[in-house]
């Protein structure tokens, strides 16, 4: 593996299970790899990739994380020494950027002489635009992954490699289709890729991909509230999946929930004969083009069904800005809860 490694040439190390060869613990053992750059999928798939080889190399291997404002100058020796119950180590050191300054020099003298027993990854955060540490360890022998974010060329590359990777081919215009269809996000195209080798085999082309993602890259927020507001059931939680694995926040989601029920309600409870459609509007917080939806979806709701789908919005925004463990989790549990709701009489 060269020393300056880039996604575009090397996937990432990226390890398919089902290889017939496990990787040799050379792969990733007695090296020090730094990860940076600012896509964030791309970063963790690097870490993952070595983590991954470190243990099929040694399934007993003993693998530890740590933020590396924890380190000081005697922790690079303690976190690279043998355990007592394995040899074989993995250390994950993330935030880089927050390195203390007196532990950057035992961690160079740690890259002079690695132990050939231990893998060590240490991850700037994604967003992070520090470079003069990960500069010097470059310089002093580290691996390089740089997580850079894909567009043009370099993104139709790195997707026809994730379809090779998966065992399958493309020819470059199903590639730009799937690019068309899903957008540029790369772990809704990694997501993509997975879903279509898995359902359709070895072949990708045009057609095949655009019957599966044709229109999916604006997948956002507010479409998934429309469709599960008007109780489409299949389509509210296509559009969820979609617009989660895109990288759409998940306090967009239940805010566009919020959003388009206190509109509901407010429609459903004002309007009337001779009330001004603007100032209708106005109240509800739409343009007046949207009354028009807002009545046909407020149509098949009652006063019943709408205080239960505000209370479980309510609920699912607390989850998903800390209150629950799953933010992903939450949002599909309240698109289930509107849908249900919308059925109460």
């Amino acid at each position: 593996m060269p020393t300056g490694l880039s996604v575009r040439h090397a996937m990432l190390w990226r390890w398919v299970p089902a290889m017939a060869t496990r990787p040799a613990a050379a792969d990733g053992l007695g090296t020090t790899t730094v990860v940076y750059g600012p896509e964030e999928f791309l970063s963790e798939r690097a870490v993952s990739a070595v983590r991954d080889m470190v243990r099929n190399a040694d399934p007993e291997a003993d693998v530890r994380e740590l933020n590396a404002e924890e380190l000081g100058p005697g922790s690079v020796l303690e976190m690279t020494s043998p355990s007592l119950f394995a040899t074989t180590r993995c250390v994950i050191v993330r935030r880089l950027e927050s390195l203390p300054p007196d532990a950057l020099e035992p961690l160079l003298g740690y890259l002079a002489a690695p132990d050939p027993d231990v893998a060590l990854v240490l991850q700037q955060s994604p967003g992070s635009t520090a470079t003069a540490v990960v500069t010097r360890l470059r310089k002093a022998g580290a691996r390089e992954v740089r997580a850079a974010r894909l567009s043009g060329r370099d993104l139709k590359e790195w997707t026809a490699q994730e379809i090779r990777a998966a065992g399958a081919s493309a020819a470059a215009d199903a590639v730009e289709a799937l690019i068309e269809g899903v957008g540029t996000n790369v772990r809704a195209l990694a997501s993509a890729v997975s879903q279509l080798v898995a359902d359709l085999g070895e072949r990708l082309t045009v057609p095949l991909v655009r019957r599966y993602y044709g229109g999916q890259a604006e997948t956002k927020g507010y479409s998934v509230a429309d469709a599960a507001l008007y109780g489409r059931t299949s389509l509210a939680i296509e559009r969820l999946r979609w617009a989660l694995a895109a990288g759409v926040d998940p306090v967009l989601v239940t805010s566009a929930m919020a959003s388009g029920l206190r509109a509901l309600a407010v429609v459903r409870g004002h309007d009337a004969p001779g009330v001004p459609a603007a100032e209708l509007a106005l109240a509800a917080g739409v343009p007046s083009w949207k009354l028009g939806t807002l009545r046909k979806q407020g149509a098949a709701w009652s006063d019943r069904g709408l205080a239960a789908a505000i209370a479980a919005t309510a609920k699912a925004d607390a989850d998903v800005k800390g209150a629950g463990v799953d933010r992903m989790w939450a949002c599909e549990r309240l698109v289930i809860a509107v849908l249900r709701a919308r059925a109460l009489s």
